[in-house]
């Protein structure tokens, strides 16, 4: 099915609705036996937003638990992890993590220290070690499409950001998308400072906190052979899917699922 902007618009409500909701009403939402059900905070990655969540939250919300998607500013994986980190400071009880792409580095970071947080779970995400790049870890195995020559670089006062071009845009990053809406996300595609490609990650929460993964199979942004080093190597249990790097908008079922096996 395309999706118009107008779907666009009521999905992003309806993940508003959730974030709005999410906190206060945490405690409405319960698991059986009394315990509440742990809020979902979804990240999303680079040269996206939070709209590419908005199937798998209709899903979460419409489950009962509480959802947020907030917007990662794109800056820098510490100055990212730390405005995650501030979101999260905001929410009580049980909180599980999902991430995209380049969220699975924010949550990685954020979630450190944070006795809330009692589950991570990375879609076609990465999972870094301390030390590790995005680069180092996006072209250690073979097969990524979105090479330095696929951004466009646009500078401004503090640098530059990185656009995916549109040519390749579809091919790279979501090529089991209907071509309208693949086409509606490289027109609203938010950009990655360029800073972060050299940026190390930090200490990695998932050496505390259970994991899980998702793997895209078709993925041609991180390589299958690199998801599931990564999820190995953090000894996370994994479903893997035959999907594109957005997993989340066309396998919204099964990204769902796994978060709620994540929740539980």
């Amino acid at each position: 099915m395309t999706t118009t902007r107008r779907t666009l618009l009521a999905g992003s409500a309806a993940v508003a609705t959730g974030a709005l909701t999410g906190a206060s009403a945490a405690e409405a939402h319960t698991r059986p036996g009394g315990k509440p059900k742990p809020t979902v905070v979804l990240v999303h990655g680079a040269f996206a937003d939070a709209s590419g969540w908005n199937a798998v939250a209709a899903r979460l919300i419409g489950d009962g638990y509480p959802v947020i998607a907030p917007a990662v500013p794109l800056r820098g994986v510490a100055a990212d992890a730390a405005y995650l980190a501030s979101v999260l400071a905001t929410l009580s009880g049980p909180l599980v993590l999902a991430a995209h792409s380049y969220g699975g580095m924010v949550i990685t970071n954020a979630a450190t220290g944070n006795a809330n947080v009692t589950a991570l779970v990375y879609v076609a995400a990465f999972a870094p070690e301390q030390g590790d790049t995005l680069p180092s870890l996006q072209y250690w195995y073979p097969g990524s499409k979105l090479t330095p020559e696929a951004l466009d670089y646009r500078p401004h006062g503090t640098g530059a950001d990185a656009y995916i071009k549109k040519e390749v845009f579809r091919d790279a990053f979501a090529a089991d998308v209907p071509k309208k809406e693949a086409a509606l996300m490289q027109a609203s595609q938010r950009p990655l400072h360029v800073g972060v490609f050299e940026e190390p990650s930090g200490a990695p929460a998932w050496n505390t906190i259970p994991s899980w993964y998702l793997a895209a199979r078709n993925d041609q942004v991180i390589p299958v052979a690199a998801q599931r080093f990564m999820a190995q190597r953090a000894r996370a249990r994994v479903v893997e899917v035959n999907a594109s790097h957005v997993a989340m908008i066309s396998q919204p079922a099964a990204t769902a699922d796994l978060i709620t096996r994540a929740a539980r």
